[in-house]
């Protein structure tokens, strides 16, 4: 009875630590810019385990105010048109990736930004349940505790954009060599196209694909109401 006893205490403070960190740590980043997350720190990982890659970490924090209003909106279209209305989870969208996954189908992620900003701010690439479960633990935190613009912001500020390139400074300097508030529609609809794979794809150089996306998205961007500051 004492080991089951202590091996129960012993679980209880994990799980306590775990919530009072999780939440802890999202309070601190809903007011000041997220340093590095998992997925920059397994990058580095392999980029060191590849003799013929130097190592490449590009990252820039900015401001909502200091990205041009035309990213939010592009992004928007292109990968959560619902991302002002919902609570973190587009659940028809995930209804409907569930019944094709189920038919052998492949779609579009169902991931809104919220869950990818989780994702990428507190924990690793995979698909498992744990990992899953995770996502959708800390999805619920940051939509309960941070505003949408700070999502759209840190979101901006952390996603992979290039091979070695994080948010959206770092990927408008790299690509289009000005800052992300000089964007340009067509610039920032490029830059939202490549994002399913950004580390394959090159803004810069968009191929015949790339280049549809950047229509069918700016065709997108028409038809959303504005996304900018205030959100």
């Amino acid at each position: 009875m004492k080991i089951i006893k202590r091996i129960f205490r012993i679980f209880f403070k994990i799980i306590l630590w775990f919530f009072i960190l999780s939440i802890g740590f999202t309070v601190l980043y809903r007011f000041v810019p997220v340093p590095i997350t998992p997925l920059m720190v397994i990058r580095l990982y392999e980029q060191a385990k590849d003799e013929k890659k130097a190592l490449r970490l590009y990252k820039d924090w900015v401001s909502i105010q200091k990205i041009s209003k035309h990213v939010p909106q592009a992004v928007v279209a292109a990968e959560d048109q619902k991302f002002l209305t919902h609570k973190g989870f587009d659940w028809e969208a995930m209804e409907k990736a569930w019944e094709q996954n189920k038919k052998g189908k492949r779609i579009k992620g169902a991931s809104t930004i919220s869950q990818q900003t989780a994702k990428n701010v507190f924990l690793w690439p995979g698909r498992t349940l744990v990992r899953k479960g995770l996502e959708a633990y800390f999805t619920f935190l940051i939509e309960f505790i941070w505003p949408k613009e700070r999502i759209m912001e840190v979101y901006l500020n952390v996603i992979e954009m290039g091979e070695g390139i994080y948010g959206i400074e770092a990927a408008a300097q790299h690509y289009f060599k000005k800052p992300a508030e000089k964007l340009t529609r067509n610039e920032a609809a490029l830059i939202a196209a490549v994002l399913p794979n950004p580390r394959r794809w090159n803004p810069a150089r968009p191929t015949p694909y790339i280049q549809g996306r950047q229509v069918w998205i700016l065709r997108q961007m028409n038809n959303l109401q504005p996304v900018g500051m205030g959100l």
